[in-house]
């Protein structure tokens, strides 16, 4: 039986270098996004199933795995990649705004990884994997929304990665430290489709020598 993905928060950047990664490697694709429209064409490039889900609703993330089983298919991948700013000063930053994006960056997190979990415990494998930032580990001026959602992400991780390996599930966190795009100056940004190879990697480790945490970054990046 192939594999699948399940790729979270999918948009036409790096989820859509995953998609197409994984479906080179003969992986069954299934994005979620809040909205479709923009991934249309990854979902047809990949043969992907296509699934509305708004990752802070946990009524809309159990349709989505209610969705996904209805596949008939093993759950051996998910990826999370959702994640929202809101910079400014903490005395002048919208409380409101500040929720929305802690609850996206890394409650849905949880409440995608508790329904992922569930199932990946039931048929005895699997793996989940968040995708952080330079923020995961470092809090920049102006950014403490940003800091507190990607901190709270990589201690999710850290904390799933104690629970479920011994479990036979593979839990990854890659600190994404730098820009991802294609630049025009040789290997100054970090491109989606080398990020891709490395999370297909990651999940293909043999679990003698798991890894829980992964950072990447640009050679001409500054430490």
């Amino acid at each position: 039986m192939s594999e699948s993905v399940l790729i979270v928060g999918a948009g036409i950047g790096l989820s859509a270098a995953i998609a197409r990664r994984c479906y080179k490697a003969g992986m069954n694709v299934t994005l979620a996004a809040r909205n479709l429209n923009k991934i249309q064409g990854v979902a047809e490039e990949t043969n992907a199933e296509l699934i509305m889900c708004d990752s802070c609703e946990e009524s809309q993330v159990i349709n989505l795995f209610e969705k996904q089983d209805s596949l008939n298919r093993s759950l051996d991948l998910v990826v999370y990649n959702p994640s929202a700013r809101v910079p400014g000063s903490i005395t002048e930053v919208n409380i409101e705004k500040a929720k929305r994006a802690l609850d996206i960056t890394c409650y849905g997190a949880f409440l995608v990884a508790q329904q992922a979990s569930r199932r990946m415990i039931k048929q005895g494998y699997g793996s989940i994997f968040f995708t952080g930032a330079s923020a995961s580990v470092k809090g920049f001026a102006n950014s403490s929304v940003f800091a507190m959602g990607k901190f709270g992400l990589r201690g999710l991780a850290q904390s799933l990665a104690r629970e479920l390996h011994p479990k036979n599930i593979h839990i990854g966190h890659f600190i994404i430290d730098g820009v991802i795009g294609k630049s025009s100056k040789q290997d100054e940004t970090l491109h989606p489709d080398e990020i891709a190879e490395t999370y297909l990697q990651f999940h293909k480790q043999h679990r003698s020598a798991w890894s829980w945490e992964l950072e990447l970054r640009p050679w001409v990046e500054k430490f």
